[in-house]
């Protein structure tokens, strides 16, 4: 079974705990609670911490698990965000039909996960959520213009009716599983070609000494040649 380890972010409000409890509980939660990483049992807040979710499901065949840190939008917050998004795999980034400034938002959060996880792109999915209400101030059009620029999927979603939540999630997962075939396959060749150079370099005859040096220059050289190859 593959764990995969999903963050979602947003601004205050958006509804990422009601999507979040929906997928998990089939349940809609009527009351907005702040998500400020509380230990209800003792009532002290956890600053590594906020809430998480494990749900087991199928996705296009495979048994995955689930692990979902729903985290808080206020901005107060913001510096907590960095432990949260080294650990996660995957992002939904969620904003509220109709609030527009959510919607600009979004940016600060793309640049945020980007900054902490020092790469120029991670899986991530755009997700529109308050479908269900009459009030629109995001056109579907402008939201899909925004993914399309940042080279991701974009879902629209009710927390309330639970339309398009599965496909939230599950899209996500599946733009991980992309991302690390894609990635994952270029380390492990540039991984197998520099173990075999090294390896060759401790066999030479012309003694240890300059052997080892050979093998260390080739370690030296790894990382940057599997930057290079993961980069292009």
């Amino acid at each position: 079974m593959t764990e995969y380890k999903l963050v979602v972010v947003g601004a205050g409000g958006v509804g990422k705990s009601a999507l979040t409890i929906q997928l998990i509980q089939n349940h809609f939660v009527e009351e907005y609670d702040p998500t400020i990483g509380l230990n209800k049992n003792i009532n002290l807040p956890l600053l590594y911490i906020e809430d998480s979710y494990r749900k087991q499901v199928v996705i296009d065949g495979e048994i995955c698990l689930l692990d979902i840190l729903d985290t808080a939008g206020q901005e107060e917050y913001s510096a907590m965000r960095d432990q949260y998004m080294r650990t996660g795999e995957g992002f939904l980034c969620v904003f509220a039909m109709n609030n527009y400034k959510s919607f600009e938002d979004i940016n600060q959060y793309r640049e945020q996960i980007k900054r902490v996880k020092d790469a120029d792109e991670a899986p991530m999915v755009l997700v529109g959520n308050k479908l269900d209400l009459t009030h629109r101030a995001v056109c579907a059009n402008e939201a899909k213009m925004l993914a399309n620029s940042y080279g991701i999927p974009y879902v629209e979603t009710s927390a309330k009716t639970r339309q398009g939540v599965d496909e939230a999630f599950y899209t996500l997962v599946r733009e991980i599983r992309k991302y690390v075939s894609f990635f994952g396959n270029k380390c492990r060749f540039a991984y197998g070609h520099c173990v075999f150079a090294v390896s060759l370099a401790l066999s030479l005859p012309t003694g240890a000494a300059f052997s080892d040096v050979v093998a260390f220059e080739f370690f030296l050289r790894l990382q940057d040649f599997v930057m290079a190859s993961i980069s292009v």
